[in-house]
């Protein structure tokens, strides 16, 4: 269950962010983005996300995860990390943890290196990407443990991301992208595959959100990867705030069984005012 949650919360993205079959491609209305190089407007250090998940099995909601995200200024780098556990009430049936961190550089918002920890029951899962971004190249070190660890090295795109630092580069994406009918190509580095992914924008609304009042948001749907959570035809759907935050609100998506939403629970050291809410 907890590998559902931390997909929908670190793979966003947030986002848990990004995984997929294909569907049609909207029409894209203006340049892309740059792949290469994005400005950080939306985050500093000290910032911290605190997200609450849901599973949804025969109509009953069951809080199931919490997962934290964590902003660290070390230099001429960003440390981005994400922390997903089940919830303290389940742990006597099955505890698990998620580990995921990042180092991206200031300048291009592009990945230095990456670690992935898992601790699911007895499986374990170590993995260590370092990105050689002006080469092409990449160096992942994939096992059980750090110790054990062996090593392979990739031909890789250039420009290239991995799960949780394309979180932080879409939250930065110019908001005059994010307009209706609107796609947004991205490349992520996963489970020792390039996927070429596109994130489709539906443009601003006002969302409700039951149990914390209504937002301005910006409403995109990432491509997912069918794998054993998700099956052909799923489609994930994320709310951010349409503020200079960017902050992602709520996620909801489908599952191979049942369904899951994770919400926003608490914020700290945002960059901006915390404008989007209207009640």
């Amino acid at each position: 269950m907890i590998r559902v949650l931390i997909k929908l919360v670190a793979i966003v993205g947030v986002s848990m962010l990004i995984l997929a079959f294909s569907f049609p491609k909207p029409k894209v209305l203006m340049e892309i983005p740059d792949p290469c190089y994005m400005e950080n407007t939306t985050f500093v250090d000290g910032e911290e996300l605190v997200y609450k998940a849901y599973y949804n099995w025969n109509f009953v909601w069951i809080p199931a995860g919490i997962a934290t995200f964590t902003v660290n200024d070390v230099g001429d780098q960003w440390h981005l990390t994400v922390v997903g556990r089940t919830m303290k009430s389940y742990e006597w049936f099955y505890k698990a943890k998620h580990s995921y961190e990042t180092f991206v550089d200031k300048q291009t918002m592009l990945p230095v290196k990456y670690i992935r920890t898992i601790e699911e029951g007895s499986y374990r899962l170590y993995s260590r990407i370092e990105f050689d971004q002006a080469n092409q190249k990449l160096t992942n070190w994939w096992g059980d443990f750090a110790h054990d660890a062996k090593q392979t090295e990739y031909n890789v795109d250039p420009c290239m991301h991995d799960l949780l630092s394309i979180v932080y580069y879409m939250r930065n994406i110019n908001p005059e992208y994010t307009v209706n009918n609107t796609s947004v190509p991205v490349k992520i580095f996963l489970d020792k595959e390039i996927w070429n992914l596109n994130v489709r924008f539906y443009g601003s609304e006002v969302k409700r959100i039951k149990g914390s009042g209504k937002y301005n948001s910006i409403r995109f749907s990432p491509e997912l990867i069918i794998d054993e959570v998700f099956k052909e035809g799923d489609q994930m759907m994320i709310w951010t705030t349409d503020d200079g935050n960017r902050l992602p609100l709520l996620i909801e998506s489908p599952v191979s069984i049942g369904s899951v939403q994770a919400f926003l629970q608490s914020y700290d050291g945002l960059r901006h005012d915390f404008e989007a809410k209207l009640d």
